[in-house]
């Protein structure tokens, strides 16, 4: 069997990563406004809690390692972020897309091979890295080029905490439950 091969398992668990996220991403938006009620001196600072938006891409690339898992689990997750009528209406899914491409190209680079912490936290990185190109022009033009790199610093920082350390110590604790022992990552982690 070709291991770059999906099974229905690895749909149907991406499926449900991309899903509970999704309803996540929605109620995370509260969040977000919170955190920009907070930070109404220096708007940049309300991205501090954007790691979580890349969450499904990290995880479901981490647990399936499957080419397409960061990309589909984002963009569904998107999906359903956008019907339970999040803010950001359509630009939603172009945003999940994107950020779902930028995890997947770090596990392409890898030949999906690797799937180390480090690994977990350049997805995430690059993942920000996308979204931050995606949003700079859009939602941030009225920015100095100071605050863009501020905000792309901010966003890469909350992306490596909570989507890359968050997205593995998640997946290491799926494992370790014994729920992923269908998955590559399920067998390779060991009790303790």
């Amino acid at each position: 069997m070709n291991m770059n091969s999906w099974r229905t398992v690895d749909i149907v668990v991406t499926a449900a990563i991309a899903v509970a996220f999704g309803v996540v991403y929605w109620a995370w938006i509260q969040v977000y406004n919170a955190a920009g009620v907070a930070t109404a001196g220096f708007p940049p600072a309300q991205n501090i809690v954007d790691g979580m938006w890349l969450v499904a891409g990290v995880l479901a690339g981490l647990v399936v390692r499957k080419p397409g898992a960061a990309l589909f689990a984002e963009l569904v997750a998107a999906s359903i972020e956008a019907l339970l009528g999040g803010t950001w209406g359509l630009d939603t899914l172009a945003s999940g897309a994107i950020q779902g491409f930028g995890a997947e190209l770090v596990f392409a680079a890898t030949r999906y091979r690797v799937w180390s912490l480090t690994i977990a936290i350049i997805a995430a990185a690059v993942s920000a890295a996308a979204g931050w190109i995606h949003d700079v022009p859009l939602y941030y033009a009225d920015l100095s080029v100071t605050d863009w790199i501020t905000l792309l610093v901010i966003y890469v920082v909350s992306a490596v905490v909570i989507a890359g350390i968050g997205s593995w110590w998640l997946m290491r604790a799926l494992a370790q439950s014994g729920v992923l022992a269908q998955f590559p990552s399920g067998r390779a982690q060991t009790r303790v």
